[in-house]
C-alpha cells in the first residue's frame, strides 16, 4: 500500500463525503470522526461497508444476514454471528480490487486499524468520485442520443412530406394532360416550321447574293460601255473635222447608235425589275426574321421549363436516395436500441438472481463480474459508435444543404449566362437589320446615280 494510485484523503473529508453521498437519515447524523480515529469501531465500519455495497450493487444490509442452510444443521445459532461478516468480507474482496486495494482481510472488519481504514475509505471515495463522473457523462450521452433521435424523427417526417410533395409535383393532373399533349405537338410543329423557314431564309440569302453579283457585273459593263461611247464620240468629232463623210455612212452609223441606245435602255429596264424583286425579297426576309424571333422566344421559354423539370427530377432522385439511407440507419438504430434494452433486461435479471445467490463460490462471482464489466464496455463502445454515427448524419445533412446551395448558385449563374446570350443575339440582329438597311440605301443611291447619268 506504499505506492497507491489514489490520493489518501483526510479524515474530515472522508466523514463529510460519506455523510452526504453514502449514508442517509440518522446514520449520517451519528457518523463522526471518532468512529474512525483514534480507535475505529468495527460495528460502524461494517455498517458503512454494507451501505457502500447497497449503493453500488443494490444489495441490502438485511440480505447479509440470510443463510441458505438446511434445516438439520446442529446449533444454527452459532452461524448467525459469522454469516453477515463473511458475506461482507466476500463482497468487499470482490469490490476493493476495482479501487486498487488488493490486500483486504478479516482483521479490517473485526479489528480495524485507523491508517488501514483511512486508506481503504479513501480508495472507495476515489472510486465513487470516478463512478459519479462516469454516470454524469453517460447521462449526457443519453440526453444527446435522445435529442439526436428526435432530430432523426423530425428529419424523417420532413423527408416523407417532401416525398409527398414531389409525388404531387411529378403527377400531371388529368385536366392538364390534354394541354401538355397539345403543347408537345405544338412544339414539334414549331420546330418543323422553324427548320423550313430557316431553309427558305438561307435560300433567299443565296439568291440575294447572286443578284448582287449580277448587279455588280452589269454596272461594270455599263461603265465600260460609257467609256467606249465617250471614246467613239471623240473619234467621230476628230474624223468629222478631217473628213467629209458620205450620207450613207452617216445613216449607218446613226442606226448603229440607235441600236446601242435601245440595248442600253433594255438593260436599264431589266436592272429596275431586278431591284423591285430584290426589295420584295428583302421585305419577305424581314418578316421571316420577326417570325423567327417570336419562335425563338417560345423555344427559350420551353427550354427553361424543361430545365426546371429536369432539376426537379434530379432533386427527387437525390431525396429518395437520402430517405432510403436514413431509413436504413433508423432501422439499424432501432435494432441496436432493442439489443441494448435486452442487454439491460438481462443485466437486471442477472442482478436479481445474484442477490439471492450471493453465497455461492468466488470463481462464479468473479466470472459474473468480469462478464458484467465486459458487457458494460461493449455498451459504452456501442453508445460511442451511435454518437459518431449521429455526428456523421449531421455532417451529411450539412453537406446536403451545401450541395443545395451550390445547385442554386449554379442555376442563377446559368440564368445569367442565358440572359447574356439573349442580349447578344438581340444586338447581333439589330446590327444585321442596320446592315441590310445600309445595303438597300446604297443600292437605291447607285440606281439614282445611274438614272441621272442616263
Amino acid at each position: 500500500m506504499m505506492e497507491n494510485t489514489f490520493p489518501v484523503y483526510k479524515v474530515d473529508a472522508i466523514v463529510q463525503f460519506f455523510r452526504t453521498d453514502v449514508l442517509t437519515g440518522q446514520e449520517a447524523k451519528h457518523f463522526a470522526k471518532s468512529d474512525i480515529t483514534p480507535n475505529p469501531k468495527p460495528e460502524v465500519i461494517q455498517r458503512l461497508y454494507m451501505r457502500i455495497l447497497h449503493l453500488l450493487y443494490g444489495f441490502r444490509p438485511e440480505c447479509h444476514y440470510l443463510a441458505p442452510l438446511s434445516e438439520n444443521i446442529q446449533c444454527p445459532m452459532l452461524y448467525e454471528c459469522a454469516i453477515p461478516i463473511m458475506s461482507v468480507y466476500l463482497s468487499m474482496c470482490q469490490f476493493l480490487p476495482m479501487c486498487h486495494v488488493y490486500d483486504f482481510s478479516l482483521n479490517d472488519l473485526l479489528n480495524p486499524k485507523p491508517k488501514r481504514t483511512i486508506t481503504i475509505l479513501s480508495g472507495i471515495q476515489n472510486f465513487l468520485h470516478f463512478r459519479k463522473q462516469r454516470l454524469e457523462i453517460i447521462a449526457g450521452h443519453q440526453q444527446s442520443f435522445r435529442a439526436e433521435m428526435d432530430k432523426l424523427q423530425a428529419y424523417t417526417k420532413g423527408i416523407k412530406e417532401a416525398e409527398k410533395k414531389i409525388e404531387k409535383l411529378m403527377i400531371i393532373p388529368p385536366e392538364q394532360q390534354a394541354e401538355a399533349k397539345e403543347l408537345a405537338a405544338a412544339l414539334k410543329e414549331v420546330n418543323s416550321a422553324t427548320m423550313q423557314e430557316s431553309q427558305e431564309v438561307s435560300a433567299i440569302n443565296e439568291q440575294v447574293a447572286e443578284c448582287k453579283t449580277e448587279i455588280a457585273e452589269r454596272s461594270q459593263k455599263l461603265s465600260q460601255r460609257k467609256l467606249e461611247v465617250a471614246t467613239q464620240k471623240d473619234e467621230i468629232a476628230k474624223l468629222k473635222s478631217q473628213i467629209v463623210e458620205s450620207p450613207e455612212e452617216v445613216k449607218n452609223e446613226m442606226e448603229k447608235m440607235k441600236e446601242n441606245i435601245k440595248n442600253i435602255k433594255n438593260s436599264k429596264e431589266l436592272a429596275d425589275e431586278m431591284l423591285v424583286d430584290l426589295q420584295i425579297k428583302v421585305q419577305c426576309a424581314s418578316q421571316g426574321e420577326t417570325d423567327i424571333q417570336v419562335i425563338l422566344k417560345q423555344l427559350h421559354d420551353l427550354q427553361a421549363s424543361m430545365c426546371k423539370t429536369n432539376q426537379q427530377k434530379e432533386e427527387v432522385q437525390s431525396l429518395a436516395a437520402l430517405s432510403e439511407t436514413l431509413q436504413k440507419e433508423l432501422k439499424g438504430l432501432s435494432n441496436e436500441e432493442g439489443q441494448l434494452k435486452r442487454a439491460l433486461a438481462m443485466k437486471l435479471d442477472k442482478e436479481s438472481k445474484q442477490q439471492i445467490r450471493r453465497q455461492k463460490k468466488k470463481e462464479l462471482k468473479d466470472q459474473h463480474v468480469q462478464s458484467i464489466i465486459g458487457q458494460y464496455d461493449k455498451i459504452h463502445e456501442k453508445r460511442e459508435e451511435i454518437v459518431d454515427r449521429i455526428k456523421h448524419i449531421n455532417s451529411e445533412t450539412r453537406q446536403f444543404k451545401e450541395k443545395m446551395q451550390k445547385l442554386r448558385d449554379t442555376c442563377n449563374q446559368n440564368s445569367e449566362k442565358a440572359q447574356a446570350i439573349y442580349d447578344r443575339l438581340l444586338t447581333t440582329l439589330e446590327q444585321y437589320h442596320k446592315r441590310i438597311e445600309n445595303i438597300v440605301m446604297e443600292g437605291t443611291a447607285d440606281m439614282m446615280k445611274m438614272k441621272t447619268v442616263f
